[in-house]
């Protein structure tokens, strides 16, 4: 989840996705190696702003297996992922 809570999401979803890229860096990993995400959102008739941020993320050459589903969040969030990833070689 996005530590700010503008209500928008575009900014919610670039700031999980940027939460997202330092766990895997922590682990010694990277966005190329994810197995499969789960995003959950608030309304999903935002869910094409959460896919404008998530195209520009997203490794197109190693893209994982995505679910988005509409959910209830803890108020402000408006976006959730959860990733799953394996590590470097």
């Amino acid at each position: 989840t996005a530590d700010t809570y503008e209500l928008d999401m575009r900014k919610q979803t670039a700031e999980a996705l940027a939460k997202i890229d330092e766990s895997l860096a922590q682990a010694g990993t990277d966005k190329s190696r994810l197995l499969s995400c789960t995003v959950y959102i608030t309304d999903m008739a935002l869910k094409p702003q959460m896919n404008e941020m998530w195209d520009q993320w997203v490794d197109m050459d190693n893209p994982p297996q995505r679910a988005c589903i509409g959910a209830t969040l803890e108020h402000p969030h408006m976006i959730e992922i959860v990733a799953v990833a394996a590590t470097k070689d």
